[in-house]
Formats: C-alpha cells, sequence, structure tokens
C-alpha cells in the first residue's frame, strides 16, 4: 500500500514555520536518511483513478505551490526531490524536463487530451494546468477565471521574485548592501498592502478559494526573513493563519520537512557557487 504524506501534528507552526524562518531553503547538505534520491521515486500519495504525476520537487515556495495543489486536488504523485544545493537541476534528464533548469517541473503519465507522457515546467503553468486536468480551484466564467489567472500572473511577476531578491541580500550576499536590502524589502511590503486590499471583505484572495491562493501563500510563508511583519496587515495575515487550517495545505507543506530541518546546517560554499553563480551553459 502507498504511504501518504503525514498531517502535521498539532505544534505545525512552531515546528515547521521556525525552521523556515531561520535555514536557507536550498542548503541542505545531502537527502537525510530515508529519503528517496533523485534517481528513485518516492510515492507520497493515495494511487486511484489510475492516474500518475512525476514531481520534481525541493522544499522552497516554488515547489509547496504544487505539493499543496495535488495535495488539495487528491491527485497521486511520486516524489523526486531534485537537490538543488548540490546541482541535480542540471542533470541532461531532468534538463530534458525543465529547459530552464529549476524546479518545480512535473510528468503527467495520463495527460489531459491523451496520449504520450506530458512534461510541464514553471509552477504557474503547473498550477494551470493542474486546475484544468480537475476542474477545481478554477472559475468556469471568463470573469472569474481571469480574475484568478491575474492574481496567479502578480504572484509570478512580483511576489515570488521580489521575495526572491529579498531573501538573497537579507540572508545569502556575501557582504550587506543597504540599498539592495532596502529596495527588495520596501517592494515585498508593499505588495503585502497590494494583496492586503485584496484580501478586503474577502476569505480568500479572488473570493472562493482557488490557485491563486494556492501561488501566494508559499511566498507569505517566510515573512519573517524578508523583514516583514504580517500583523501590520489585518486581512493579510487573517487569510494566512486560515491558510494554514487546510489540510491539503498542511500536508502540501509538510512535503520535505525532513530536508528543511537538516537545512539548519547552513549552506556551503558548494551550494553558494551552484545557486548563485550559474551562467548560460552551451
Amino acid at each position: 500500500m502507498v504511504e501518504q504524506a503525514s498531517l502535521p501534528n498539532e505544534n505545525w507552526d512552531a515546528q515547521n514555520e521556525k525552521v523556515l524562518q531561520t535555514a536557507p531553503a536550498g542548503s541542505a547538505n545531502c537527502l537525510p536518511a530515508g529519503f528517496a534520491s533523485s534517481a528513485n521515486a518516492l510515492s507520497v500519495a493515495r494511487v486511484h483513478g489510475g492516474t500518475m504525476i512525476d514531481l520534481y520537487y525541493w522544499p522552497t515556495p516554488n515547489g509547496w505551490k504544487i505539493s499543496i495543489a495535488l495535495e488539495e486536488m487528491e491527485l497521486p504523485y511520486n516524489l523526486i526531490p531534485i537537490n538543488i544545493g548540490r546541482g541535480e537541476q542540471f542533470a541532461p534528464e531532468f534538463l530534458a524536463i525543465s529547459p530552464n533548469n529549476r524546479m518545480p517541473a512535473m510528468v503527467d503519465h495520463q495527460p489531459l487530451g491523451g496520449g504520450a507522457p506530458l512534461a510541464i515546467f514553471e509552477s504557474g503553468a503547473i498550477l494551470l494546468y493542474l486546475a484544468e486536468k480537475t476542474g477545481k480551484f478554477m472559475p468556469r466564467d471568463v470573469r472569474g477565471r481571469y480574475q484568478v489567472t491575474q492574481w496567479l500572473m502578480w504572484q509570478m511577476g512580483g511576489l515570488g521574485p521580489m521575495g526572491g531578491q529579498v531573501g538573497h541580500f537579507r540572508l545569502y550576499a556575501p557582504e550587506q548592501i543597504p540599498y539592495a536590502i532596502d529596495r527588495y524589502t520596501n517592494e515585498v511590503n508593499r505588495l503585502y498592502g497590494v494583496l492586503d486590499t485584496q484580501l478586503a471583505g474577502k476569505e480568500y484572495i479572488c473570493g472562493d478559494y482557488s490557485i491563486a491562493d494556492m501561488a501566494c501563500w508559499p511566498w507569505i510563508v517566510p515573512h519573517e526573513r524578508h523583514g516583514q511583519r504580517i500583523e501590520e496587515f489585518v486581512n493579510l495575515k487573517r487569510w494566512y493563519d486560515l491558510m494554514k487550517t487546510r489540510p491539503g495545505v498542511r500536508r502540501g507543506f509538510d512535503v520535505g520537512k525532513d530536508i528543511r530541518q537538516q537545512a539548519l546546517q547552513g549552506m556551503d560554499e558548494h551550494a553558494r557557487s551552484v545557486l548563485f553563480g550559474q551562467r548560460a551553459r552551451r
């Protein structure tokens, strides 16, 4: 019988968020004992309906988007860890799936529309595909669909990239550059304000729960590391806490938690060079 990812216990917030707030996401030196290598898929979900998805994953905000979506949609999947701190994203086999050498990526072996297995990279594209495949978490009417799509694009083009920059300059840069820290900390603060305003009078970002929520929430999780006081944004804080009560979000966030705990060891020079020293490969 295939084992499902376990639901975090009552101390989920303290255990998991504390690790995330204090450790670089890509800094694990190796896979923890008992965790599958990228050469061997570790199945963490029920097999039902004959559908099987391979998820190429590392526990970062972009990775969580997809593990959360798969759990919320109750789709079976095989988890294939891609240790981005060890350079596994540059393996030729992975490049064939993700030309940008970035995770997450996925392969659907029984894709929408039939035919050969379908490989998709970029977390936003994966979320759109999964919503279409399942008919879940995306409105069917034109106005509602584009409302969700535009907030997904907002995350992809703003909240994610700016969160990545502020995280880099506050935590990973070899020297502290006040201008860069202030620039990106302030921009992330502005984006928090935009989302806070959007959430006024709404339970979720677009009213009903959608892939826009799944995309945005993981990038709010590291708010302390990004220099933000989430308590200053009343609507955002309410939504953030509400998201944590969803079992699918909890299960998705729990995927790979052993890797996050191992990341407390910190980032070594090899990981730093792999993550921050990339140039075009010819």
